[in-house]
């Protein structure tokens, strides 16, 4: 018989019943994640702005370490450059759909789990004037949604990421091209959201060191228990879902631990890649409470924001 859906596992985001479904994801993330900002940004603090912003002339007592001296020399006037202060915060999500993600052998598939996850950082980063754009890639098909306001954006912005066509069997995804779509042309300052299983190679790396000298950066790492765990089931056919590519073997004990080995040893190195681009690092798994998963991790990130250690 066929064991119950948790009480926590995102809903099915199918067309027959993707409007409720959205709506009940909707309400989720409200329910469970509300309050828990209190104002703060994630990982950017208010305050005077970097952004440069339009050159006024200088009058006396305005700080002249702000002083222009490109317009200056060209207007022969001396000229400062005022600074934009960034209270409102411009969030980007880099959101990786390749055929990969389409896969799931517990509560969902991680393509289900990466659009929870969108509906978390749009909520949890949206209202106060704050703008959150999207770039979304199938490894066949790159999207763009431009960053804005507003609660109908943040809701159609969604609902677009989940009705992104699968991409064909066969198609490989592209997570370097994603990331360079956020580095080029360069963005204001603000929060930069990298959604993936990080499956594969580790060509990324560069391109998310790039995005991390103007952003800050977390990593939503999505996982499913077979990526890391063969089961204990004797013949068992195994399919790169990128590819197409099948191939038959018997799951022996020798071969579930070198294939736990290898899954580790790749998991430590996309985590170890994460560090050294600075990018906080979320772990969600289509085993586990997501919403419980996400909470511990922005009250851990409040706590290093406050000064508190973790417990």
């Amino acid at each position: 018989m066929t064991e119950p859906r948790p009480r926590w596992a995102p809903p099915v985001l199918r067309e027959e019943k993707l409007e409720s479904a959205l709506r009940t994801l909707e309400l989720d993330v409200r329910r469970r994640l509300d309050g828990l900002l209190q104002g703060n940004h994630l990982g950017l603090v208010p305050g005077p702005g970097t952004e440069p912003g339009e050159a006024r002339p200088y009058q006396p007592g305005d700080d002249v370490r702000r002083m222009d001296w490109a317009v200056t020399a060209r207007t022969t006037q001396a000229h400062i450059r005022e600074t934009v202060a960034d209270r409102e915060l411009e969030t980007w999500l880099a959101v990786d759909l390749s055929a990969s993600l389409d896969f799931g052998t517990a509560a969902c598939e991680k393509r289900d789990l990466a659009v929870a996850a969108v509906a978390a950082f749009t909520h949890l980063t949206g209202g106060g004037g704050n703008r959150i754009g999207a770039v979304l890639s199938t490894g066949q098909e790159m999207v763009r949604l431009p960053a804005r306001g507003g609660l109908a954006h943040a809701r159609g912005l969604v609902r677009r990421v989940a009705t992104t066509p699968r991409a064909p069997e066969g198609v490989r995804g592209d997570l370097v091209a994603l990331l360079e779509q956020l580095r080029r042309p360069p963005r204001r300052r603000g929060l930069a959201v990298v959604i993936s299983d990080f499956l594969g190679d580790l060509s990324w790396q560069r391109p998310l060191r790039g995005l991390s000298a103007r952003h800050e950066l977390v990593a939503v790492e999505i996982v499913d228990p077979r990526d890391i765990d063969l089961p204990e089931v004797g013949l068992v056919t195994l399919v790169d879902p990128e590819s197409g590519r099948q191939r038959e073997v018997h799951a022996s004990p020798l071969l579930r631990r070198q294939f736990a080995a290898a899954a580790d040893e790749h998991r430590a190195q996309v985590a170890a890649g994460l560090r050294q681009a600075n990018c906080a690092h979320l772990v969600l798994r289509t085993d586990s409470d997501w919403i419980a998963d996400m909470v511990r991790f922005v009250v851990a990130r409040k706590r290093r924001w406050s000064g508190g250690v973790a417990g």
